[in-house]
């Protein structure tokens, strides 16, 4: 086996799709907190991602339930 993580065949075509599965993972979760807003009496939530750059999102829903 090779360990030599330089040599991965097929190396850019693999770092592309894990970066495009990446922004599609952080989608979804960034709807998914919208849909608990929306579900919930929380009004403010945020999206925390521990990436090589950190990012905060912050998301805010007027719950006119409360």
């Amino acid at each position: 086996m090779n360990t030599d993580y330089q040599d991965f065949k097929y190396k850019e075509l693999t770092e592309e799709i894990i970066k495009i599965f990446y922004n599609v993972y952080n989608k979804l979760h960034e709807a998914q907190l919208l849909n608990y807003l929306k579900a919930t009496n929380i009004e403010v939530g945020l999206l925390l991602n521990f990436d090589p750059e950190p990012e905060v999102r912050r998301k805010a829903f007027d719950n006119i339930r409360k």
